[in-house]
């Protein structure tokens, strides 16, 4: 006798799960100021044991902490170039996260993302330098500043959108460095402010340990800034908004203050960038009109082209691939640019929402695929058409479809008049077997459309035919006026209809 095997088929072996005590309540830790869990375990019923479950239902969460994790951990052990690009790294992504809050949660397409660092970063530099203001207040002065230069740029916003504001924002960036450059009595070397107090002691610059204590800072700065784009985009505002994006008259319609609500985003994010601003001049001791230029803004734009717009993976992904080959592959010279210009070029032509939405559209292309090929295998019976099973999310109403629509080929060769004098000579009471199917047929048909009879109120031998709605609380309609004086000729009038029907289907 030989013995059975039985193998795992499905995703199931892939998903992350734990067991359920039922002693012990379920604890769900937070993030702080949010709603949202550190982890979205689920409960379930296991559906072949019958027993309680937790599953991990998004592993966006536990990716990120595997990677930031394995981030903090190696940076001991990187070399003194490779340390300074993971702390570049960590810098642009956190600049990054707080733009795709300003496009992609607020919807508004600023380019002066660089503008506003830059205005924090000499602010918080020249008081610190010329007003000897300490360093730890330098985080406040560039988060004011950048407050102030949000709400500036903020103004416009309500009245230009899309290119036209693109193009005024990138002016703005461009007034920014030659107005640094021209102003000699705070910048007297070319534009630029050096001896910028730092939380690295001095005699620590380009030094081991300054380099590991710049790199946690900026570590600890991608961090706050996560954690403000989780605060804004998952929460009130970033659900005000994507409700109002979807339709904006809708969202007025309810009481959604779209304009406000894409002010308050833009604010936030602009105050954050003056924070990042601040640490970017104590991080080099000194800042230049470089942060203004257009080449830096091209590279920033770069990034969040190639990992995907919207999302916070997709600022980190896009972030480390340029980052990598633009301070990692010196050796390279100009090429490099071209290299992340080829990348951003191939992205842009191949994946629709950069290197983070990657995944969702290869799992789009494979389901389309496999329903393509389903469709092929049932495009020969009629009952699905290829496009329309592309569109049909569960693949088992194909399978059911098709099995009506041969059951119902074979209930058309039973229909013969023999059969219908039959019904007409005896609708109830014992029938013959061919009979008996289409009968059993017609009582297991869905309940919209189905015919009945309806005695008619005030007479007793008075019968009409309806057809159900199938909607609970909807009436029933009538087929016809015509009134039915013998309860089996009603029968086998819904006979003939239910058979008129089947035979057009």
């Amino acid at each position: 006798m030989t013995e059975k095997r039985f193998y795992r088929i499905g995703s199931r072996p892939a998903e992350i799960m734990l067991p359920v005590r039922g002693d012990v309540p379920l604890a769900r830790r937070r993030l702080p100021f949010t709603r949202r869990h550190l982890l979205k375990w689920r409960s379930r019923l296991n559906p072949k044991t019958l027993r309680q479950e937790r599953w991990l239902a998004d592993k966006k969460p536990l990716w990120w902490t595997i990677a930031l994790v394995l981030l903090a951990v190696s940076a001991p052990f990187l070399s003194n170039s490779a340390l300074t690009v993971a702390s570049i790294f960590c810098i642009f992504t956190a600049i990054n996260l707080l733009w795709t809050l300003i496009i992609g949660t607020a919807g508004i397409f600023s380019l002066a993302t660089l503008a506003v660092v830059g205005i924090g970063a000499y602010a918080s530099a020249a008081l610190n330098v010329y007003l000897g203001l300490p360093w730890p207040l330098m985080f406040l002065a560039g988060g004011v500043a950048g407050l102030i230069v949000g709400g500036f740029l903020a103004l416009p916003s309500t009245r230009l959108d899309g290119l036209y504001y693109a193009l005024l924002t990138m002016g703005f960036a461009e007034i920014c460095r030659v107005f640094v450059q021209q102003l000699k009595p705070l910048t007297p070397m070319n534009g630029s402010i050096n001896n910028v107090g730092s939380f690295i002691p001095r005699d620590w610059f380009l030094q081991r340990p300054g380099l590991l204590l710049g790199f946690a800072g900026a570590f600890v700065l991608m961090l706050l800034a996560l954690l403000t784009f989780r605060i804004v985009n998952s929460e009130r505002l970033g659900m005000l908004l994507q409700t109002a994006r979807e339709d904006e008259a809708f969202a007025e319609a309810v009481g959604i203050d779209y304009r406000r609500a894409r002010l308050h985003v833009f604010l936030i994010s602009s105050a954050g960038l003056g924070v990042i601003g601040a640490f970017y001049a104590q991080f080099y001791g000194s800042i230049s009109p470089a942060v203004f230029s257009l080449d830096q803004l091209m590279l920033l734009f770069a990034m969040i082209v190639i990992g995907g717009l919207g999302r916070a993976e997709g600022a980190a992904i896009g972030t480390a691939i340029v980052v990598l080959i633009d301070k990692g592959l010196l050796d390279l010279g100009p090429l490099r640019i071209l290299l992340v210009a080829a990348i951003m070029l191939a992205v842009t032509l191949l994946t629709h929402n950069g290197l983070a939405g990657a995944r969702n559209q290869f799992r789009g292309w494979r389901q389309r695929r496999q329903s393509e090929a389903r469709a092929r295998r049932s495009e020969k019976g009629g009952e699905v058409m290829p496009e329309e099973a592309i569109e049909i999310e569960d693949k088992q109403a194909i399978y059911y479809r098709r099995f009506q629509k041969r059951l119902r080929d074979r209930l058309k060769a039973l229909i013969t008049p023999e059969l219908i004098e039959e019904h007409r000579k005896r609708p109830l009471g014992q029938h013959s077997d061919a009979l008996s199917r289409v009968l059993n047929h017609f009582r297991r048909g869905e309940v919209a459309d189905k015919y009945a009879i309806l005695r008619q109120s005030g007479q007793f031998h008075a019968y009409k035919i309806v057809a159900f709605s199938g909607v609970r609380g909807a009436p029933p309609r009538l087929v016809d006026d015509r009134v039915y004086t013998d309860i089996n000729e009603a029968y086998h009038a819904v006979f003939l209809l239910r058979v008129n029907d089947l035979m057009e289907s």
